[in-house]
């Protein structure tokens, strides 16, 4: 088929997409105003791309394709500046994280748009709860086979990308008692999960076809996998992470794919076998519920340690990769924050703490990524150095 023709792109070229937040600045609930932002910001010079989402309440940002970790995180700061200039003159604000707090999904309106229309007509009531809000990174491959392999082998490291983004403890009103819920709504669907035991790109598209033949899928989009290859683009699509409270966060976390990308390709260790995916799935669950303080689970020893262990590791093993890559400032900054910064889910909890208001933790949502003037030593202190 031909949408399955794998679109060579710059070999470890990265790019990322946010779901964020309308919200009305004065309720603080979520607003329905994404048509009304949308045509605003159509007649800016935003660079990139913003684009709607499945409801009202939501846009997706969308980068150019970038070769490194610096000039991304220059776009994402170009665009929040403009977006979040937009959104106060129609007096909305724009939030990161991964949930609202205290929204309904009953409220939330289908944007207008024929894959909206049709997610929601299959899909019923789970369409409208889909209005949580994640960070996509997009890894360019040299060809299918190396994205069918790092779609594998990027596996068990999913939990480290779950907890450095983790910002959603709080949904419908509640407090989770997870770092990250958000995960829990994508996996209602029943095309989630983690990509089937293929080897190579041809037989990817024959299970692909098959897929079609069956009437289970008419796209790659009817796949709501934690990572799937993108043919279109030439990439790998890691959707675990919420999306975080600043864009200075979302660009570490593709810094940091970019070089465990980097490493896997070089080095080439093997792909996790079968068998270990229920162990990968337990330990994913651990990252939601704990964060960076999950305890995981390693297939092949048997052994336990700390997420914040493993990952600790993880970095000291990529220092040579970063090197070549030029992203240490990344790996640097995500061992200060392993080492002192709280989580972000835990940020929103000490607020609500502090204020005994689910609204106020919007407000602080909506303070940090639209990086609000007098928030930030707050934001430098808390979510990483390079906050402007």
């Amino acid at each position: 088929m031909s949408e399955m023709t794998f679109n060579a792109s710059p070999k470890l070229s990265i790019g990322v997409e946010l779901e964020l937040q309308i919200i009305k600045a004065r309720e603080l609930d979520l607003s329905r105003d994404a048509e009304v932002l949308l045509a605003r910001l159509q007649r800016m010079e935003v660079p990139g791309a913003v684009k709607p989402e499945i409801t009202q309440s939501m846009i997706e940002l969308n980068t150019s394709v970038h070769d490194r970790y610096d000039t991304l995180l220059a776009e994402l700061q170009q665009m929040r500046d403009i977006i979040a200039r937009e959104a106060l003159r129609l007096n909305l604000l724009i939030a990161g994280g991964g949930t609202h707090p205290f929204h309904r999904w009953s409220e939330r309106r289908i944007f207008p748009d024929e894959r909206f229309n049709f997610v929601a007509q299959r899909y019923g009531f789970m369409a409208k709860q889909f209005t949580v809000f994640g960070q996509h990174i997009h890894i360019g491959c040299a060809d299918g086979d190396a994205a069918i392999y790092l779609t594998h082998a990027f596996t068990r490291y999913l939990p480290h990308f779950i907890a450095l983004a983790a910002a959603s403890p709080f949904y419908q009103g509640e407090d989770t008692l997870f770092h990250s819920s958000r995960l829990a709504v994508v996996d209602a669907f029943p095309l989630s999960g983690h990509m089937p035991e293929v080897e190579t790109w041809g037989q990817f598209i024959d299970y692909f076809d098959g897929m079609v033949q069956l009437g289970i899928v008419a796209s790659m989009k009817d796949f709501y996998w934690d990572i799937r290859p993108k043919p279109e683009y030439g990439t790998i699509e890691i959707r675990v992470c919420d999306t975080p409270l600043t864009v200075e966060r979302a660009a570490l976390l593709a810094g940091y794919a970019q070089t465990l990308a980097y490493h896997l390709l070089a080095q080439r260790p093997p792909a996790p076998l079968p068998a270990t995916y229920q162990v990968n799935r337990f330990n994913r669950f651990e990252a939601c519920r704990f964060g960076c303080d999950a305890q995981l689970v390693d297939a092949q020893s048997r052994q336990r340690s700390s997420l914040r262990d493993d990952l600790a590791g993880t970095i000291a093993m990529l220092h040579e990769d970063a090197a070549a890559l030029g992203t240490t400032a990344v790996l640097a900054e995500i061992d200060a924050l392993l080492r002192g910064a709280p989580a972000q889910s835990e940020l929103l909890r000490q607020r609500f703490k502090q204020r005994q208001s689910l609204a106020d933790v919007v407000q602080a949502q909506a303070d940090y990524w639209m990086a609000v003037p007098s928030k930030q030593e707050d934001r430098k202190a808390v979510l990483g150095t390079h906050s402007s």
